[in-house]
């Protein structure tokens, strides 16, 4: 970890301002997220259950999805420092191991007096949305210096 991250601050943010990070989905990623959030769900992890799903193969979790849009803004836009208030999430398709989920993120709308700011958030594979939501975030406010 580096001292110090990309930020952008809440009084040089913008309408429309935006970044996209590409995440490799892995069946390591995967497994990962299943032990961290205790989702042990077969459809994510078991091929054989999963194969014989609706899906006809392992999924992602969707809320990986959503932890790579959290990785997006607190390591991208607004940056280190933001704090999230709330997310809303629509799940379209799913995300399978071995797919690239990008992740765009739109400064919807910025609240100077209060530091709020509306993010769209979306996750697109093979360039279809598979993810789409909003975050509502507490931007970081620039350092005062003396």
């Amino acid at each position: 970890m580096s001292d110090s991250a990309p930020t952008v601050y809440l009084e040089d943010l913008m309408i429309d301002q935006e970044i996209t990070r590409t995440f490799q989905v892995t069946d390591a990623a995967i497994s990962a997220f299943a032990e961290v959030s205790g989702d042990h769900n077969p459809i994510h992890v078991d091929e054989a259950y999963a194969a014989a799903s609706p899906f006809k193969g392992k999924v992602a979790h969707g809320m990986l999805a959503g932890a790579y849009i959290s990785a997006t803004v607190a390591g991208g836009l607004p940056g280190w420092g933001t704090i999230y208030v709330g997310q809303t999430l629509s799940f379209k398709r799913a995300i399978r191991p071995g797919d690239e989920a990008t992740v765009h993120i739109r400064v919807k709308d910025i609240n100077l007096k209060t530091a709020h700011v509306q993010l769209q958030t979306t996750v697109r594979v093979r360039g279809k949305v598979f993810v789409d939501g909003v975050a509502e975030v507490l931007a970081p406010k620039k350092p005062v210096t003396a």
